[in-house]
């Protein structure tokens, strides 16, 4: 019997050996990694790409958020889920333009999705039939009714681009849970008078921890960096005693920096002082006691020589964009991205950016073209001797051009060129 011959590994172009457990095939697609968090800077430049209007966008992030909050309480869904519907909407927004979709139709949308993603699943329809009923609430409907049809498969679709827009990352951060420990903490069980002051600084930091979905600090900032910025914020509106929050000044313990902590404050004090009839918390207190600690965190970012926002680069900043050059049709309209993404590939999403880099170079050297410069010499014709004499040209064959030795070309009989030409035969016009 013969001995059976060991099997050599074939090899690629490039040398390498090809594995046959993993062979190569097409190109994979796009690759697009997801991050959960993103700066104050790359969040202004998203919306300067969308062409937004300042004044006009503050209005609907802050009526996209009370609409899934009052739509939320309305089925009685947890507030896990309106954390996640409030994400998906910042998230949505800072990509398509908001002359494109209307604000409600996205965050009803945003609200669907975030139904399905915290296990709350509610029926679109059900989801429209709440917000007509909280709107028009003399028009009373049930969530069978006609009238839902087209809305609710208009919902449907958009939960696609939602989806893209997230990138299938459904990691979502919950301070609610957090906050109600850390509050325990700083108030343990004692006497009544301590659980009393307990429970109402816990009444004002829930409210506020609704209040800042109605910024961009949860898609900026970690969990803990929007608890410790709630607690310092709570306690420096009721002027609760400073031993209590002191546990909590260590920011290196909690996974995260000081600066970011000034920064949510700042965020949600610009929120109270300019919006306040929008937020739970700004009516509840004197504007101007919010103008006076707002005045004292700006002294102490002064003092500190911090910036505004968490790794601020002023180098950085592009030129603003003109609005008026940004139409619907942008590089951020969906039917532009969808035929942007059918020429390039398929559009994936990956979470390991590692392993993504590994796959990017793997295919790339099936697919990189190498070229190899060869040097050849070519002789170099010498150049005809011209004519001294212009009429002494060789004889022309039947129909060929003056236009080839050097003379106007014109057409000897007006049949054969353009009716309006100005180089008529010289035949029969005075020659």
């Amino acid at each position: 019997m013969a001995p059976q011959s060991a099997k050599v590994p074939a090899m690629a172009s490039n040398g390498s050996a090809l594995d046959d457990s993993n062979p190569g095939g097409p190109p994979s697609g796009l690759s697009a990694i997801r991050t959960q968090y993103t700066s104050e800077q790359s969040v202004r430049q998203m919306l300067k790409n969308t062409g937004y209007d300042e004044a006009r966008e503050d209005g609907y992030r802050l009526k996209g958020i009370q609409l899934i909050d009052s739509v939320r309480e309305s089925l009685q869904l947890p507030v896990k889920t309106f954390d996640t519907a409030a994400i998906y909407y910042h998230k949505f927004r800072t990509r398509f333009p908001s002359n494109e979709y209307n604000y409600e139709d996205v965050a009803l949308s945003a609200l669907f999705v975030a139904c399905k993603a915290e296990d709350t699943i509610k029926k679109s329809k059900e989801i429209l039939c709440a917000a007509h009923n909280f709107r028009q609430p003399h028009d009373h409907k049930t969530p069978d009714d006609k009238i839902f049809e087209a809305p609710s498969r208009f919902t449907v679709g958009l939960e696609r681009h939602i989806l893209e827009t997230i990138g299938f990352d459904f990691h979502v951060q919950y301070p609610q849970k957090l906050l109600i420990k850390m509050v325990r903490r700083m108030f343990p069980r004692g006497g009544s008078n301590e659980q009393d002051e307990g429970q109402r600084f816990l009444h004002v930091a829930y409210d506020m921890s609704i209040d800042v979905y109605k910024t961009f600090a949860p898609i900026k900032q970690t969990t803990f960096t929007l608890v410790l910025a709630i607690l310092e914020l709570t306690a420096l509106l009721m002027d609760t005693d400073s031993g209590r929050a002191s546990q909590f000044k260590t920011s290196a313990a909690f996974h995260t920096e000081r600066a970011c902590i000034i920064e949510t404050i700042l965020d949600l004090l610009d929120l109270y002082t300019q919006f306040p009839k929008s937020t739970k918390i700004g009516s509840r207190f004197d504007l101007n006691k919010l103008m006076d600690v707002k005045i004292n965190i700006n002294n102490q970012v002064a003092k500190e020589e911090r910036q505004r926002y968490y790794r601020w680069c002023d180098r950085c900043v592009p030129e603003a964009l003109d609005a008026r050059s940004v139409t619907p049709g942008s590089a951020t309209s969906p039917a532009t991205t969808r035929k942007r993404a059918a020429s390039e590939g398929t559009q994936r999403f990956v979470f390991d950016a590692d392993a993504a880099r590994r796959e990017v170079d793997l295919v790339a050297g099936y697919f990189n073209d190498e070229y190899e410069e060869v040097e050849v010499e070519e002789p170099l014709k010498e150049p005809e001797p011209r004519q001294s004499n212009r009429n002494s040209h060789p004889q022309r064959a039947h129909g060929q051009n003056h236009g080839e030795y050097g003379w106007p070309g014109y057409y000897r009989n007006s049949r054969h060129g353009p009716h309006n030409d100005r180089q008529r035969s010289r035949r029969g016009h005075g020659y």
